[in-house]
């Protein structure tokens, strides 16, 4: 059955999806292009109401993949000379005009600050950045070549926020006396050819670290005792790799137990009984969603009142109720001030999980290529 949760969940969703993607700005009002389904619609209603007067447009993308392309597309765009001769070619895809903020995934941030597609956000005219729980500001602050450092520049505000999680389906092992706890249930033999796994060596490899005793963001691999077993043993329990139909499978019991996106995961426990998460005890890999401003736009007071809405006690309730993450205020309130609906979040039940998770750190090209090297190795096994 689909609850409250769920249903505002999809409807939020389509309404973003469908009532503002049309939204694009021609007009030099500030744009702000976010990720589908990240931000409730009403959130933007309320918004829109503390501004009077004042139009700011919004645009949603489906994918932080694109949100990403559209960053490049804009920094390519303005290297390219324009001709004067230019006709316009009926049905060509045209290039958005220039946001002035960004949704992007923290993953991603590195890149985005190296390649020089964004620029620094002024945190001194934030009012609510200090609210921010001190790992998530620490994770903003990076240098030039988008590594984390105590003194650099904040490159983004982060406003929602999940994990990596098990999910398993209760019916295919209620013929047991366990349940998924932690990240080495994986290895068990009743589980051999039963586990669909998310295709990503970041993941992969960082929750057999966990498993160990070690960061996701471990920079020498061959240092760590035991791995390359431990990767091989967990190839022989996995059925098949997927990062985006590893759910299905599990609801039809074709694997019993799946790794993924809490964003993914959550709405459908909502919607199936059947299917139960799991913050595994020795800490997983943390995502945030954030604004970033593109590297040529120009400051504007209504984006940056933006940034600090959604920063606000209501907003952050309104996010972590109606999108399938959380707000990162919600871990700085008072508990007994948390609404039961966001309380009872799987991603919060157990706080010690939380702070032994990591948020996936860019690493150096010989790390990179390390953790490919090994990835291809443990692939190719058969």
């Amino acid at each position: 059955m689909l609850n409250r949760r769920s249903f505002l969940q999809g409807l939020g969703t389509i309404a973003l999806a469908g009532g503002l993607s049309g939204c694009a700005s021609g007009s030099g009002d500030p744009s702000i292009f976010l990720l589908s389904g990240s931000i409730p619609p009403r959130l933007i209603t309320d918004f829109r109401k503390t501004i009077a007067e004042k139009k700011v447009n919004f645009q949603s993308e489906r994918q932080l993949k694109e949100l990403l392309q559209l960053l490049e597309k804009w920094l390519k765009n303005q290297d390219q000379p324009v001709s004067q001769f230019s006709i316009p070619i009926p049905f060509r895809e045209q290039n958005p005009a220039i946001g002035n903020l960004v949704t992007l995934g923290d993953a991603w941030l590195g890149k985005a600050i190296s390649n020089g597609l964004i620029q620094p956000l002024d945190t001194s005219q934030l009012s609510n950045w200090s609210k921010l729980p001190p790992r998530w500001q620490e994770n903003m602050t990076r240098n030039a070549q988008g590594q984390l450092q105590t003194e650099g520049k904040v490159w983004g505000a982060p406003y929602r926020w999940g994990m990596t999680v098990i999910a398993y389906n209760e019916e295919k092992l209620a013929q047991f006396d366990w349940r998924p706890q932690d990240w080495s249930d994986l290895w068990r033999p009743e589980l051999t050819g039963k586990i669909a796994l998310i295709d990503n060596r970041r993941e992969v490899i960082g929750l057999t670290l966990k498993k160990l005793g070690y960061s996701y963001n471990s920079s020498d691999l061959k240092q760590v005792m035991g791995l390359k077993d431990q990767l091989f043993a967990l190839q022989k329990q996995v059925k098949f790799y997927s990062s985006e139909h590893y759910l299905q499978p599990l609801i039809l019991g074709d694997v019993w137990l799946s790794v993924g996106w809490s964003n993914d995961i959550l709405p459908v426990s909502d919607r199936y009984n059947k299917i139960k998460v799991v913050v595994p005890k020795s800490g997983t890999s943390l995502w945030s969603d954030v604004w970033v401003k593109p590297v040529l736009t120009t400051s504007n007071s209504l984006v940056q009142q933006w940034i600090d809405f959604c920063w606000q006690p209501e907003s952050a309730t309104k996010i972590s109720l109606f999108t399938s993450g959380l707000s990162p205020l919600i871990l700085t309130e008072n508990p007994e001030q948390i609404p039961p609906d966001i309380k009872n979040n799987p991603l919060l039940v157990n706080p010690k999980s939380i702070k032994k998770s990591d948020f996936l750190n860019s690493l150096s090209p010989a790390t990179e290529q390390e953790y490919q090297q090994l990835w291809q190795t443990m692939r190719q096994l058969v």
